[in-house]
């Protein structure tokens, strides 16, 4: 089950942000080759009436692409120049490049919003629910209903602020939290999480302290919830990104389709509700990565659009291809090795 949930989650979040690519090529008159789900070895692939596309489906469901006139290097002669990309207006081409990124995000929200309908929803303020007896944080006097404000001076807006802060924090130091209590008071409270190692001799921080518990209904706070967790899951994108370029975190801490897969099969061990939560934060995660100015990813390609608009010349297409294929080597070698370390992990 694990593998069909796997497939079907990738199936969506591909399909979605091609589709968004997809449907505005289309509107904007562009002649498209091609819509694929998937890479590799071709498994089903079929035509419409009065229609160029051939929809496919292709063996190795980790991606897809639509292949358009003019997108790269112009060297097919039988499509008609008015139906090429190159030669469609500057903003048609920008709506057809982030189509794909809009759609994963209005995707996600939606999931989001679905879920908490249905199932109700936790708060994400920073606002701490519970203090474990004993532990780093009810020595220090933190009490439930604190609210966390800053953790050493960055503020927190919401309780996965509060997370990914103290996960990129030097845990064996200790953390400045400044905190609002009940009464309106703010108190800088110093905690130094207690070190735990477990058999493997893996080493994690415990604080002691955790979210509210009570769940909450209704169409006002779905939306609240929807709208709440998407800025903290761009955010931490954001956060996260820069920790990558900095080298706070090594690139050994992402992961891939192996550890995507691994990461299905425990959410999905809290039934439909964890699913949908992952397809969601899949999905912002997908576009958000598909928004970074790197080769082959539209990012980059939205921003070439910019550029040609500003300076009002084209960049020369051979070697934009050439640009965009390094880049699309570069992510291949990144995926390997990354696959690699997910598989290693299993042992």
């Amino acid at each position: 089950m694990t593998l069909i949930y796997f497939i079907l989650m990738l199936g969506i979040i591909v399909f979605i942000h091609e589709l968004g690519h997809f449907f505005w090529a289309k509107k904007s008159g562009v002649y498209c080759y091609e819509f694929s789900l998937g890479f590799g070895p071709k498994l089903f692939s079929f035509k419409r009436k009065n229609d160029e596309t051939l929809y496919c489906l292709r063996l190795i469901p980790i991606g897809g692409y639509v292949a358009m006139a003019g997108e790269e290097v112009d060297d097919d002669t039988s499509v008609p120049k008015d139906k090429k990309m190159y030669n469609k207006p500057w903003y048609k081409k920008l709506v057809i490049v982030l189509a794909g990124v809009t759609n994963n995000f209005i995707l996600g929200f939606l999931v989001l919003f679905i879920m908490a309908l249905c199932y109700g929803s936790y708060t994400t303020k920073p606002i701490i629910g519970e203090v474990v007896k004993d532990s780093a944080c009810d020595k220090t006097g933190l009490k439930s209903g604190d609210k966390i404000l800053k953790i050493n001076g960055e503020a927190t807006r919401t309780w996965d602020d509060v997370t990914l802060t103290l996960t990129l924090a030097n845990n064996e130091k200790t953390q400045k939290i400044l905190v609002e209590t009940k009464d309106g008071k703010k108190e800088l409270i110093k905690v130094k999480p207690k070190k735990i190692k477990d058999k493997d001799g893996n080493v994690s921080y415990s604080y002691g302290m955790g979210l509210d518990g009570k769940k909450y209904h209704g169409i006002k706070n779905a939306f609240s919830y929807a709208t709440s967790k998407f800025g903290s899951t761009f955010n931490s994108m954001i956060v996260t990104i820069k920790a990558l370029i900095t080298g706070k975190i090594g690139v050994s801490a992402l992961s891939g389709p192996v550890g995507i897969y691994t990461i299905v099969g425990a959410q999905s061990k809290a039934g439909l509700s964890g699913l949908l939560y992952l397809l969601a934060y899949l999905s912002i995660n997908v576009g958000f990565i598909n928004l970074i100015p790197f080769p082959a990813f539209d990012g980059y390609r939205a921003v070439i659009i910019l550029i040609e608009k500003i300076t009002g010349k084209k960049v020369n297409p051979k070697v934009d291809a050439i640009v965009n294929n390094i880049g699309l080597m570069l992510l291949f070698a990144l995926m390997i090795f990354i696959t690699v370390k997910d598989v290693l992990k299993l042992f």
